[in-house]
């Protein structure tokens, strides 16, 4: 008895499915600005440095400047 309850437990194990599923999503639209503008300003916000100019925030990244949202 505790022979076939250990094949079906060990049967059970390997025929289950795992959870864990891949989700894969779509790139993002990402704004680059290669330049700043000469009015920009320096704002912080949570203690992270932005770039503020026309309305809009970004962050210095090595290809340039990226729109984000704060």
């Amino acid at each position: 008895m505790r022979t076939s309850a250990i094949f079906f437990s060990v049967l059970f194990m390997l025929s289950a499915t795992s959870c864990a599923t891949y989700v894969k999503t779509a790139p993002t639209k990402v704004t680059v600005i290669k330049t700043a503008p000469k009015h920009y300003k320096i704002v912080r916000v949570k203690g992270k440095r932005y770039y503020f100019w026309n309305g809009k925030h970004y962050r210095k990244t090595t290809r340039g400047y990226v729109l984000v949202r704060v």
